[in-house]
């Protein structure tokens, strides 16, 4: 798909730079490469040249790299100006470019036009902006991997199995007569447990890849003074939050994202929860509440001097019932307790000291256990929600056909569907609202 405006946009990161890059997509690029630089450019070589304004006087000296078509990034003919990366040089010369007919990108344009020119999928697309976004290298390797297309090459096996076996039932469907394979009720299940099979070792990848790219919010709460910021402290290892002996010294929520095993885990601080003493304090509760409310696991920190009390006890009795909660019993330094992990029945409970740090490595493997996390990156996808609906979906439907393989017609409509479902990941089958929806949350200039 050739397109006839010409887009420009700055690619580098705001601010300043050693380097700066000015990049261009579009259809017959040379006119305006000759304008710019008063010359042709070879295709695929750094060139050294001058960059002229409309009294062809020098805006800057840097690198151009001309991609012919179809051989770049989005499929089109590329230009990249590499200058220096002074705010005001960039502008001047994307100015000119603008002046030469080109127009300003939007956000995510340059990788949408890939997409639409087949140079990438749409699984890959988002690979792109999740390796920019990648918040620990774990998860950057995965988006890499997406990126790379192996997410959809496993995708694509799996539409593969399901195409096999549509054809097979839809034949004895049309063709009954015929000489065709046959496929009996038993046959059918066999085949559809391959594909659940199949489906499920995605969705498991997925899901463990999604947790990386999404990690989660762990939210730390008590009564004033047990040693939520200690431990906030201890978990991020570095001073964060102030900690004196001064029960209340918290009023606001404190944030702070931590590399836990390559899951990136944004921990929470909170106001100590008691009977507030100011409007101060009341705030600082109220939000408390709030994050509680927005969390994915809740820390429950008891003072092991005191034990649990009726306080401990109200504040459990309010948490959300669906979310989970960790019970840690903090300063066994104090009392001479052992760090360890209790367990009785659902309920967890993590012996540690925040000063001493004592107990701490307990605590990251239970909150790893808590997120869902298995332990291995090996064939793991930075999936999104999407990939995760359209895999459920997809397994819903092959399950539905499962429970009644005689009715092969009831059978191939569930085969289509599921096949529908799986393709909506690569972007085979897309609809206008949906890569609108993709694409604006990327860079300028990708």
């Amino acid at each position: 798909m050739a397109y006839s405006e010409i887009i420009a946009a700055i690619a580098t990161a705001p601010g300043r730079a050693a380097i700066g890059i000015v990049r261009l997509s579009g259809s017959s690029l040379q006119g305006l490469i000759e304008a710019l630089i008063g010359r042709t450019l070879p295709g695929r070589r750094a060139v050294l040249c001058e960059f002229h304004d409309d009294k062809d006087t020098a805006i800057d000296r840097g690198i151009a790299i001309y991609f012919p078509a179809p051989h770049s990034y989005t499929g089109e003919d590329v230009l990249e100006l590499h200058g220096h990366g002074g705010p005001v040089v960039l502008r001047l010369l994307l100015r000119r470019c603008l002046e030469l007919g080109a127009r300003v990108a939007q956000p995510g344009e340059f990788t949408q036009r890939a997409f639409l020119n087949d140079r990438i999928d749409l699984a890959q697309a988002e690979g792109v902006i999740d390796l920019i976004d990648a918040a620990t290298e774990q998860a950057a390797r995965c988006a890499l991997r997406s990126l790379s297309g192996e997410f959809s090459l496993q995708i694509q096996s799996v539409i593969v199995y399901l195409v096999d076996l549509r054809t097979l039932v839809e034949a004895n469907l049309d063709f009954p007569e015929e000489d065709v394979d046959t496929v009996t009720g038993i046959d059918i299940q066999a085949r559809l447990r391959g594909v659940l099979q199949k489906i499920g070792a995605v969705l498991e990848a997925s899901q463990q890849g999604a947790l990386l790219r999404e990690g989660m919010d762990v939210v730390l709460v008590g009564q004033p003074n047990v040693g939520k910021s200690s431990l906030l402290n201890r978990l991020a290892g570095e001073d964060l939050a102030i900690v004196t002996e001064v029960p209340g010294t918290t009023r606001d929520v404190i944030r702070q994202v931590i590399d836990l095993d390559g899951i990136p885990v944004r921990i929470l601080d909170t106001a100590g929860l008691r009977a507030p003493t100011d409007v101060v304090e009341s705030l600082g509760i109220a939000r408390t509440w709030e994050a509680i409310a927005r969390g994915d696991l809740v820390v429950l920190i008891i003072d092991v001097q005191r034990g649990e009390t009726k306080e401990d006890a109200t504040i459990l009795e309010r948490l959300p019932a669906e979310l989970p909660c960790i019970k840690v019993m903090n300063k066994v330094d104090l009392v001479r307790e052992t760090p360890r992990v209790e367990r009785v029945g659902e309920t967890i409970r993590v012996w540690v000291s925040a000063k001493t740090g004592a107990g701490i490595d307990f605590l990251r493997g239970v909150l790893l256990e808590a997120a869902g996390w298995k332990g291995t990156y090996e064939g793991l996808y930075l999936a999104r929600e999407r990939h995760l609906d359209a895999l459920g979906s997809a397994q819903a439907h092959v399950r539905e056909a499962e429970r009644h393989p005689q009715q092969l017609e009831f059978v191939a409509e569930e085969l289509r569907l599921a096949q529908l479902s799986l393709s909506s990941i690569t972007g085979e089958f897309s609809v206008d609202d949906l890569l609108a929806n993709i694409f604006s949350r990327f860079c300028i200039g990708k």
